[in-house]
């Protein structure tokens, strides 16, 4: 036993010394939305683009949901509130983030088509592809396909089973609690972080305070 002793106190030991060093869970920052919805897409084109240029990306694990105010029918169908352009580009960009995991890629693709929705040219959102240098293969099969109404109905039961129920879109949720201003996200995030804030958090917070 005696000779256990030691051991045990350089285990408890270890075990302290890498529980001091893990780095602090990052902040789910969910956003539930539709393709051609204004203000989500001026959302996602003005002020979440902000996030991948002040460094706030580095604790915040982003999560798209692109379903919104769409109704899955009877008959297995989709419904969306803009049409079926927008039942198109949600699925679009559903299989946009299934194709590319990295927030990063599928962001600036999702960014190109929205930023085309403010302007009012969504319809050459097949450019973004091009632009962002993204093989399109995949996307527009899965769009085209029973797979891309698969993701739709997930997130559509995502959607669905909110609580509270989302109240409009675009619907953004940190760690759990909806914002009723979309525009504070960037201090709600900072709020919900526990380890050492970026500096874009100190500012952030500075002024809150102020």
């Amino acid at each position: 036993m005696a000779t256990l002793l030691p051991i045990l106190l350089l285990l408890v030991t270890s075990m302290l010394s890498t529980s001091d060093s893990d780095p602090a869970q990052k902040v789910t920052l969910s956003m539930y939305y539709e393709t051609l919805c204004p203000s989500c897409s001026s959302f996602t084109a003005n002020q979440l683009e902000n996030i991948f240029s002040n460094g706030l990306i580095s604790i915040v694990d982003l999560r798209f949901v692109p379903f919104g105010n769409a109704k899955i029918l009877d008959d297995g169908s989709i419904d969306c509130q803009h049409g079926s352009d927008e039942c198109l580009l949600n699925t679009v960009e559903a299989c946009a983030i299934y194709a590319w995991p990295d927030v990063t890629q599928h962001f600036k693709f999702i960014h190109c088509v929205e930023e085309m929705v403010v302007d009012g040219n969504y319809p050459q959102w097949k450019t973004c592809f091009d632009k962002q240098g993204l093989d399109s293969q995949f996307v527009l099969n899965c769009a085209a396909g029973n797979y891309g109404k698969q993701l739709e109905y997930q997130y559509g039961d995502e959607t669905a089973a909110l609580e509270p129920p989302r109240r409009f879109v675009p619907w953004v949720v940190v760690n759990g609690n909806p914002l009723d201003d979309v525009a504070t996200f960037e201090t709600a995030v900072c709020e919900a972080y526990e380890g050492e804030l970026p500096e874009v958090c100190q500012d952030l917070l500075s002024t809150k305070n102020k």
